[in-house]
């Protein structure tokens, strides 16, 4: 055994090192070192006070978790009548926030889902203040930027970040997971990501293409909306209803003051408590968030970024409307195609937006974008590249009266005036309705119909007249729903592989005819060449022969003109010969009658015969000529004649020279002709 008395100590000595090891003890157990990024949470171990049954921080010295942190450096705390433990700093990392959990305070009023929030709890770094300023438990509505380091009590505060959880559970369910480690946002019901700053910028989309971004808010407290609203907006519409007031408003203003964000009451959700108090309301919010970085409470706010209304050249956006004022039609009592509304509003706006970027909430409005340049649409399997409304269209498949299939490849372009396109989409609801529901029935039916009336071959014939009868048609049509139609063009026609042979066969046989048409004209050209080229060879004789037939000419009109001059001297001689002869006539009628008177009518006749004869040239009798009369005197008198008048012919000399034209040599024989006349009359 230890035996006291060699020590050389005295009892009383003994008792005065033990109480000097206890006081060094306690004063060594009872000094803290708290670090630089700590505080020390202290807490009572024993007291005269108790805490009450809905507080576990002690103000006013009770027993149990103490009000008052101990900040970084050396602290004394008497073991073991405190406790201290050390806890980390809440510290926000960059692009992070911190959602604050009230453990203290007063409890959350019935249906509450966070406490009310005031400008004298700061950021929570006094838990006293906070208590007794009647802060309340639960999530609290202001979050902890980015950047924050604060010494928050972490029996009255949690803080839940992106990958920390600060501060020391009181309920069991997370005090089990802080213990082992495993206290995280999802033990809140919270993403990890939902605890990043909300930015919203221009998205990359890739291949150089950006697009505008705005977020769309959706609250979770707050009172409710008003009945049949669908969205919260801040003083609602009441702004709209003084501008109509106002004498000469536009819709230009309206348009205006509906677009116009009023985010700058409660700076952007940020401030939420400012945003109830501004008249917020729970549910969908009007207004959206524009390009920036916001802390917002994913507790009470959650951000949806969707694409910003762009609306380009060539294009008008016409608004259906779900939030606003009462609808008030002023489409008119013509227009029976849905009710038009002034902006702000529900219904279709009558006042489009043209080319510009709007901020405009997709939950709220609908946006149906209308072209307004001239819209070519395909029946095709090729489709526009300037837009997709045409990308349901196939060839129009008909069929001919004798049965033929064809394919019909056909380009429709309209045209949608853009002060008429709020009556367009009233009529219709979308562009993909109208090509789809109006035209593509209108014109695939007009194109079956036509081609199932005609012979194939009238089709093929006839397009021409088939393409004008079909814009016809279509353009009719098309003014039902307030629509230009600017031309309708069939592209190509996919003919059956049978009527493909018979016209191909027929296009031969067209083709050899022409070429044999050609041939012929070529002939022909060649033929007038020659006869050109002859006649350029022959023009010398041909000048010859025009100045040969004048002179033929000149000398045939003198000929006429001296033959004229003879036969009027001819027809003086004449007439004077005329009067001769008739004078020598009768001269020789009264001769030949005294003759008669003395010879008598037989030796009359007989001598003018003798002298006819006498007076001749040519013999006109054979030499033995008889001539018998008949009986009588007169009978044998000529032949007794005959032979000397023979021999008298025999015995002639050549004839003489023929007498003048003048000379009458025949007045013998017409003597001779006279006489014998007589002679035979008085015979019978």
């Amino acid at each position: 055994m230890f035996d006291i008395a060699n020590v050389g100590l005295s009892g009383v000595g003994w008792g005065i090192a033990i109480i000097l090891f206890l006081i060094v003890f306690h004063f060594v157990k009872s000094i803290r070192l708290i670090g630089a990024t700590e505080v020390g949470l202290v807490r009572k171990r024993f007291g005269f006070k108790r805490l009450g049954a809905d507080c576990v921080i002690a103000f006013d010295g009770e027993a149990g978790y103490q009000a008052k942190l101990l900040m970084p450096g050396w602290r004394f705390k008497l073991w073991p009548v405190y406790d201290v433990s050390r806890y980390p700093m809440v510290q926000i990392p960059a692009g992070q926030i911190g959602v604050v959990i009230a453990q203290v305070g007063e409890p959350l009023p019935v249906g509450a889902k966070s406490a009310v929030f005031k400008d004298a709890f700061g950021n929570f770094s006094d838990v006293e203040t906070f208590v007794k300023g009647g802060g309340q438990k639960g999530v609290q509505r202001p979050v902890l930027p980015p950047g924050t380091a604060v010494a928050i009590h972490p029996v009255g505060f949690l803080v839940i970040t992106k990958d920390t959880v600060f501060g020391a559970p009181i309920d069991e369910r997370y005090a089990y997971a802080a213990r082992h480690g495993s206290l995280k946002p999802e033990s809140f019901g919270l993403n990890p990501d939902q605890l990043d700053v909300v930015r919203i910028e221009p998205k990359d989309c890739g291949g150089g293409r950006v697009v505008d971004m705005i977020g769309i808010v959706t609250t979770y407290e707050g009172p409710p909306l008003p009945k049949g609203a669908i969205a919260n907006r801040i003083g609602d519409f009441a702004e709209i209803s003084e501008i109509e007031g106002k004498p000469n408003n536009t819709d230009a203003e309206l348009v205006e003051s509906v677009l116009a964000v009023k985010n700058e009451t409660h700076n952007n959700y940020q401030n939420f408590q400012a945003f109830l108090d501004s008249g917020g309301r729970i549910g969908l919010q009007h207004d959206p968030l524009m390009y920036g970085a916001y802390n917002l409470n994913p507790f009470l706010v959650s951000v949806e970024i969707v694409p910003m209304l762009v609306v380009n050249q060539g294009e008008v956006a016409v608004l259906k409307a779900y939030v606003g004022l009462a609808t008030e039609d002023t489409s008119g009592a013509d227009f029976k195609f849905g009710s038009l509304v002034r902006p702000g509003h529900r219904g279709i706006w009558q006042e489009p937006l043209r080319t510009g970027k709007y901020a405009i909430n997709p939950r709220c409005y609908s946006a149906e974008i209308v072209p307004t340049f001239i819209l070519t649409l395909n029946w095709a399997e090729a489709t526009s590249t300037a837009h997709d409304l045409d990308k349901s269209l196939k060839q129009i498949t008909a069929k001919s009266r004798e049965g033929f299939v064809f394919d019909i490849d056909l380009q429709v372009q309209i045209h949608v005036p853009d002060t008429e396109a709020p009556k367009v989409i009233s009529i219709v609801g979308t562009m993909l309705n109208l090509v789809t529901e109006v035209l593509q029935a209108a014109v695939g039916n007009h194109f079956r119909d036509k081609l199932q009336s005609m012979p194939a071959i009238d089709f093929i014939e006839k397009r021409q007249e088939v393409q004008s009868q079909a814009q016809e048609h279509i353009t009719e049509k098309l003014k039902q729903y307030r629509i230009e139609t600017r031309g309708v063009y069939i592209q190509d026609v996919v003919f059956p592989q049978q009527l493909v042979d018979v016209l191909t066969a027929r296009e031969i046989a067209n083709q050899q005819q022409e070429t044999y048409k050609a041939e012929e004209r070529a002939q022909g050209q060649r033929l007038e060449l020659e006869q050109a080229r002859g006649k350029a060879d022959m023009q010398s004789e041909l000048a010859r022969s025009a100045i040969g037939i004048d002179i033929a000419k000149n000398k045939a009109q003198g000929v006429q003109n001296e033959a004229d001059g003879e036969s009027y001297r001819l027809e003086k001689v004449g007439r004077a010969s005329a009067v001769k002869t008739e004078a020598e006539g009768l001269a020789v009628a009264k001769g030949l009658e005294a003759q008669q008177l003395a010879i008598g009518k037989d030796q009359t006749a007989i001598v003018n015969v003798v002298k006819a004869l006498a007076a001749g040239t040519q013999r006109f009798m054979p030499e033995n000529l008889a001539l018998t009369l008949g009986g009588g005197d007169l009978g044998s008198s000529l032949n007794a004649l005959i032979p000397l008048v023979m021999k008298k012919l025999d015995s002639s000399t050549k004839p003489e020279p023929e007498a003048p034209a003048t000379q009458h040599a025949p007045k013998d024989a017409v003597s001779f002709e006279v006489g014998y006349s007589a002679t035979i009359k008085e015979k019978h």
